[in-house]
């Protein structure tokens, strides 16, 4: 998770290329070498190429409007599970079983990863096919693995009471209240700029600046409390130790800290300042249960769906209403309790 990168796209023989770059001198710099390679005829598009280099060519081409996070997500998902493997290879040499076993390592991980990976490794070849490269796309008609469900959840009572009586304890923490308090994504509460709140008609508000989907970029309204906490300062409001953007090794870090004082809070033995099992915070315990708390909290609050969708930022309403369907289900045994009770 770097700084926003400068995207500038020039075109060479009715073909548009994308460039992109930290500094506008970065980006001009890797035009010329592109433009120059271009006209020495030292990017050949063949069968012969490897699959790392098409790889670079397609992500160029077709994907030029993705996300910022999610192209970072993506490039790294390739670079590490596909390129490791057969980016050195030609394109035409690639085979079925070579894919077939580049999909096979990804067994016992989420069904969400393998799916991701399975989809960009169909569309890698696919590409090349469609262009005359190769004449079957080697990763069609792959068998996916077995992977686990990640299965969502907002905070337990418990976990909230123990995350309230923690979550001022480090300053740091003012990430993850980014996502309690205003529904943030991590990687856009690691953005916020004390620039983006401001107040309207009374009301403290944050402009949240997302990329992951049309409607991330949003309003949110901000709780005092949280406001009374951010007001006075300047610059990033959640840095990571230096000062600087969190990377996605200091938020590892940093939900690895938080693990450590929810566990301690929660009353788990320590030795020799190490955590001493059984860990009483439960294993599935992640920085994302903030914004899945915040989206059930809305509903609890009587906030309508449309609303929450503005509000979490989501692509599409089925998302909202997953949510939403679960805490009504929660909300159904509080009901059917009180009934029984009565």
């Amino acid at each position: 998770m770097g700084k926003k990168l400068i995207k500038r796209t020039f075109t060479f023989e009715g073909k548009r290329y994308y460039i992109r770059g930290s500094t506008e001198k970065e980006v001009y710099e890797k035009m010329a070498l592109k433009k120059r390679d271009l006209e020495e005829g030292r990017v050949i598009l063949s069968g012969n190429m490897t699959v790392k280099a098409w790889t670079e060519q397609v992500l160029e081409t077709y994907k030029p409007n993705v996300g910022e996070d999610y192209r970072d997500q993506m490039k790294a998902r390739i670079s590490k599970h596909i390129l490791t493997y057969i980016g050195s290879a030609p394109l035409k040499s690639v085979k079925p079983l070579q894919c077939q076993a580049i999909l096979n390592r990804q067994k016992g991980m989420s069904k969400s990863h393998i799916e991701k990976l399975y989809h960009e490794m169909f569309f890698i070849f696919d590409r090349a096919r469609i262009n005359n490269l190769i004449l079957v796309n080697p990763a069609a008609d792959l068998i996916k693995p077995e992977g686990y469900q990640n299965k969502r959840r907002p905070l337990s009572p418990m976990e909230r009471k123990h995350w309230e009586k923690i979550m001022d304890t480090d300053d740091r923490f003012l990430l993850f209240q980014l996502m309690y308090f205003c529904g943030c994504r991590n990687s856009e509460a690691a953005r916020v700029m004390r620039s983006d709140f401001s107040v309207k008609s009374g009301y403290p508000q944050l402009h949240i600046r997302g990329t992951k989907t049309e409607n991330s970029d949003r309003l949110v309204p901000v709780p005092l409390e949280l406001w009374n906490k951010v007001k006075c300062r300047t610059g990033l409001i959640a840095t990571n130790q230096a000062g600087n953007e969190h990377t996605e090794s200091s938020l590892r870090r940093l939900t690895d800290h938080l693990k450590r004082e929810m566990n301690i809070s929660m009353g788990c033995m320590i030795r020799r300042n190490q955590l001493i099992p059984p860990f009483p915070l439960a294993p599935d315990f992640t920085p994302y249960i903030f914004r899945h708390t915040y989206c059930t909290d809305l509903q609890r609050k009587g906030i309508d769906i449309r609303t929450a969708r503005d509000l979490m930022g989501h692509a599409s309403i089925k998302t909202t209403a997953n949510i939403y369907t679960h805490t009504d289900e929660d909300l159904m045994e509080i009901a059917a309790k009180k009934i029984g009770a009565m």
